[in-house]
């Protein structure tokens, strides 16, 4: 049973993909650029979704500027490609969705969903290497970051031609929230990372349904939307994530922690 375990993640992984190419297109809702705060705020539209991204750029700028320099670290190195698209996509995201949301349209989305799905192939890339003991993250990085940017290149073609086809870039962000914790379970990861990766994909659960839910949550709340917590508590997710990553470099601890991933 333990020698099949490994083949777990790719069987489902390939399942889901053929699952999808066989269900067909998945269009965007209807609505989805209606989002329910349009409040402004000195001279920003929209400005709740807008400024709601700012912490995704402090974690990454935290993230590039602590851990750039550490590739060769025991604690860091096979992961550390993954992990550097990781952070400079949560800048990207920052930038990219506060444009989009400034004036929503399809056309700005795709500059909102690209580097998303960048940082969900950083993140996959840096965690496979980690846990499956690879030597390094850089080609795992690339591909993922090619699939990336297909599944959005995928959207915005079909969008054009018919209807937009989000099938595998909800593949691809579906993909951390089910293969981290796989991979983490087969491979036994550091307690810490299991448990820093279950709150980080917690809170981006819980964003999913504030995202849905954005009307909603304006209307009970008053001052904040659904939307508007969808990006704060997806970058508290993220900051986790930071924070677990660079205590491997910045604490006693991390020369332990540096031996049990470097076996």
């Amino acid at each position: 049973m333990r020698r099949t375990l490994p083949l777990l993640p790719t069987a489902l992984t390939l399942a889901a993909t053929l699952a999808l190419i066989f269900h067909g297109p998945i269009a965007q809702l209807a609505h989805y650029h209606h989002f329910a705060d349009t409040r402004g705020l000195a001279g920003i539209a929209n400005a709740g979704d807008v400024l709601s991204n700012i912490p995704f750029a402090l974690v990454g700028i935290w993230g590039l500027l602590r851990l750039g320099a550490a590739r060769e670290h025991p604690a860091l190195s096979r992961g550390w490609a993954g992990y550097m698209l990781f952070f400079a996509a949560l800048v990207l995201t920052a930038i990219g969705s506060s444009w989009y949301h400034l004036a929503p349209d399809n056309t700005r989305l795709i500059f909102d969903r690209l580097p998303i799905a960048l940082a969900c192939a950083g993140l996959l890339a840096a965690v496979q290497a980690e846990t499956t003991r690879l030597r390094s993250s850089v080609f795992s990085t690339l591909m993922l970051a090619a699939a990336a940017i297909a599944s959005v290149g995928w959207w915005a073609w079909t969008d054009r031609i018919l209807v937009g086809d989000l099938r595998f870039y909800l593949l691809l962000q579906a993909g951390p929230i089910v293969l981290i914790p796989l991979w983490q379970w087969i491979y036994r990861a550091p307690k810490s990372d299991r448990i820093a990766f279950a709150l980080a994909i917690g809170c981006y659960v819980l964003a999913k349904g504030a995202e849905l839910a954005d009307h909603q949550v304006l209307q009970a709340l008053g001052t904040v939307s659904g939307h508007t917590l969808k990006h704060l508590l997806a970058a508290l997710g993220t900051a986790i994530v930071t924070w677990q990553v660079t205590r491997r470099v910045s604490t006693p601890a991390s020369r332990r922690l540096a031996a049990i991933l470097a076996r």
